[in-house]
């Protein structure tokens, strides 16, 4: 038995989420539904011109892992705060989530990171990280006998804008690989994939990432096509399992010569789609460290995604299980 079925590793940041129209977007020069790196003053001026706003632990990583938990998995967590406000609510979030997570918090400065997320009135997410002290994140935070007793460790592409994290994921690797685990990463965002294409093909071809988690875009774009046919037999070819969400039309799910279509999970209403890749890895993760075959890994991602998507904020407020139980995937 080991002692965790996920630990994930990420960036730590607490969202701050407000709605606004695409004019704001325009005004502002906010990338519509991309993840905008952003210094301390540019954080300070976008919290300023703000409408009401909901503070809400996040981070790509941390939401996978409260996911996995919400289902009722043993989830871990690798990820940096300050000694500040928000990394106390970050740190407690998470917890109470039932999430293990004893990263130590690095002084006062840089601070907590942040994320003004800006939802416009289709449902899109709009981000703007502040990484603060994410970028701390280093190979001594590595707990190695929580890598070593956790069936898969899942890392955010994010990682590779902070440099030290690098080092961090090649020693997780290092680690799970040399104990008969498997690590598994998320592409993150299309910019992300094409500031590092060549890093994250070399993760996967050399075999250092098993399982990959992509959407369309960022599929197509880690290999520069507008075939998405293609883009799907590559990432087959370069990875064990790939996880490929098609928004409405749900995912596609490959390995080596498999293909699973899985219908999305139907929706009421499409209101924040802040954390949907980040649930659906957490459905997926904990059904396939369950032993559940890959297509009802798929279907327990897409509902994760589809519960997250009804909502305001990137951690499900209902019981993931309940629900799973609900429509017959537990």
């Amino acid at each position: 038995m080991t002692r965790f079925d996920v630990l994930t590793v990420g960036n730590a940041i607490v969202d701050i989420i407000s709605r606004c129209n695409d004019q704001f977007l325009i005004d502002n020069k906010i990338t519509k539904a991309a993840m905008n790196l952003i210094d301390a003053e540019r954080a300070e001026l976008l919290y300023s011109r703000m409408g009401p706003a909901l503070e809400a632990s996040g981070g790509s990583a941390g939401n996978t892992a409260a996911g996995v938990a919400n289902f009722g998995g043993r989830s871990a967590y690798f990820g940096k705060v300050a000694e500040d406000q928000l990394g106390e609510i970050f740190a407690h979030d998470i917890r109470a989530q039932g999430v293990h997570y004893e990263t130590k918090p690095k002084g006062t400065f840089p601070p907590t990171a942040r994320s003004m997320i800006f939802v416009t009135e289709d449902g899109e997410r709009s981000m703007n990280t502040y990484l603060g002290a994410c970028v701390e994140l280093g190979p001594e935070d590595v707990e190695a006998d929580i890598v070593a007793d956790a069936k898969v460790t899942y890392f955010e592409g994010y990682l590779w804008d902070p440099p030290r994290a690098k080092e961090a994921i090649r020693e997780c690797a290092r680690i799970s690989h040399a104990n008969g685990r498997e690590m598994s990463m998320t592409l993150s965002d299309s910019f992300c994939v094409g500031r590092y294409r060549d890093e994250f093909l070399d993760l996967m071809r050399s075999g250092t990432v098993d399982i990959v988690f992509a959407n369309r875009d960022e599929a197509l774009s880690l290999y520069e096509t507008d075939d998405f046919e293609k883009a799907l037999k590559l990432i087959a070819a370069d990875c064990k399992i790939a996880a490929v969400t098609t928004g409405k039309d749900g995912a596609v799910i490959v390995r080596g010569n498999e293909r699973y279509v899985v219908d999305a999970h139907p929706i009421e209403e499409r209101v924040d789609t802040t954390g949907a890749g980040d649930l659906f890895a957490a459905g997926f993760l904990f059904g396939y460290t369950q032993g559940r075959t890959l297509e009802d890994c798929g279907k327990l991602g897409n509902l994760a995604a589809a519960i997250v998507i009804e909502q305001i904020g990137p951690r499900p407020m209902r019981s993931l299980s309940e629900a799973a139980k609900e429509f017959g995937l537990l």
